[in-house]
């Protein structure tokens, strides 16, 4: 597995999240034993919404589809967990359709949106556009503020795994078994301006965003499928 080349104090999270990619398994929307020992927590029983909203608060007008959770045209911006997390680690699955704009939320601390703003404005997103490149828009970057590495996105109709740590302020993204992105969202000083000067989309200093969210799968108007979502608090 490759390592980030630029991660700084948060590389003790990023060699966790490398280990937790490791622990793949055969049986979707199960949890193995090593998994149950460990702690981790199956959010989605690949049956059922159970524990899953919209974030209008609305049960997704979309089905189950083949044991996947589709959120496109789910009556809202995405479907949420309906419990708010803050430190963790989230691995998940996903398959795009063609030309797919998508990502994962978390740490969306109000489904109430700020005036003029979708409720997205009130988290942090991990983008999985079906895209080529590496840019702060691609597979990987934490969406607008951080660009990954590279784009280690599989080709369309093919499964990618996407593991995401969250501890304080320290952010690591893993996508198909490689460290793509760290985030130190404390270096974010000022309001809509990365810490290497350029701008970026919010007016906010994402050192002071709040700690606690839900988890959301975006619908951005294209069909992707989220199955394997599995959760490990992290504890101080």
């Amino acid at each position: 597995m490759n390592v980030h080349p630029q991660i700084g104090s948060v590389a003790i999270f990023l060699t966790f999240a490398l280990n937790c990619c490791a622990q793949e398994t055969s049986v979707d929307n199960r949890l193995m034993p090593r998994e149950k020992d460990e702690g981790w927590i199956l959010l989605f029983d690949g049956k059922t919404y159970q524990g899953w909203t919209t974030s209008k608060k609305t049960p997704s007008k979309r089905p189950i589809e083949a044991g996947s959770i589709n959120p496109h045209r789910c009556g809202a911006y995405m479907v949420i967990h309906e419990k708010k997390w803050t430190d963790f680690v989230l691995k998940l699955d996903f398959k795009q359709s063609p030309g797919c704009n998508s990502g994962v939320f978390f740490r969306v601390h109000s489904l109430e949106p700020q005036p003029g703003k979708d409720v997205g404005f009130n988290g942090l997103e991990i983008a999985i556009d079906d895209t080529k490149t590496a840019g702060y828009h691609d597979p990987g970057a934490l969406y607008d503020l951080s660009k990954p590495i590279r784009n280690t996105l599989k080709p369309i109709g093919q499964w990618n795994h996407l593991v995401l740590t969250c501890s304080g302020t320290k952010v690591i993204v893993v996508l198909n078994g490689e460290g793509v992105n760290a985030i130190e969202l404390a270096d974010f000083e000022d309001a809509g301006m990365r810490p290497d000067g350029t701008r970026h989309k919010f007016g906010f200093a994402y050192k002071d965003h709040p700690r606690a969210g839900y988890i959301g799968l975006q619908d951005h108007g294209a069909d992707i499928w989220f199955k394997n979502i599995k959760i490990l608090p992290l504890k101080d």
